[in-house]
Formats: structure tokens, sequence, C-alpha cells
């Protein structure tokens, strides 16, 4: 899907239409420290582990990205849903 850089959409914060700016959300870095880590953790390596010794299942086919839309007026910054997506690319 091809998007452009600039367009004109709703600002929440101005309540109106401006140009907004368009940047795809990096996704940021996991500390490891999950709930879901330590109760892994806590089973041990002895025996049955439980739920955690299903195979897991595949990747999905498409991931869900997020786009932020920052005003040009006001600087604001929001997001909408994310949306499944192959391939995205910013287009001038």
């Amino acid at each position: 899907m091809k998007m452009p850089t600039k367009f004109k959409t709703y600002c929440p914060k101005c309540r109106n239409h401006q140009m907004h700016e368009v940047e795809k959300v990096k996704k940021s870095k996991t500390t490891g420290l999950h709930w879901i880590d330590r109760q892994k953790a806590r089973r041990g390596s002895v025996g049955n582990m439980g739920k955690f010794s299903k195979v897991p299942g595949g990747d999905k086919p498409t991931k869900k990205i997020n786009v932020r839309y920052r005003c040009s007026v006001c600087g604001k910054a929001h997001l909408r849903k994310g949306f499944r997506i192959s391939k995205f690319e910013l287009t001038e």
C-alpha cells in the first residue's frame, strides 16, 4: 500500500482538518520482564511444562502496522487503529 507523506485530515486537537505528516511507528525494544516470562521461569525445566509445552503456531501472513499522524499547525500527533498490510510505502 502506498500512502502520501503529507495529506489533509482531521486533527482532534485543533478540531478541524489540517495538513498532517505521516510516519510509521517503529517497534520499541522489549525488556523481557513480562509476567509470562517470570511464569515460564517458575515452572523449571523438569517434567511437563503445562501450557508452555505446546507447539507454537506460525506467524500471520500480514502484520498490523501503526501509523502516526502529526499535525503541522499544532504539532500534536495522533494514532488511528492499526491495519493489516503486507507492504507499506510512504510516497511524496
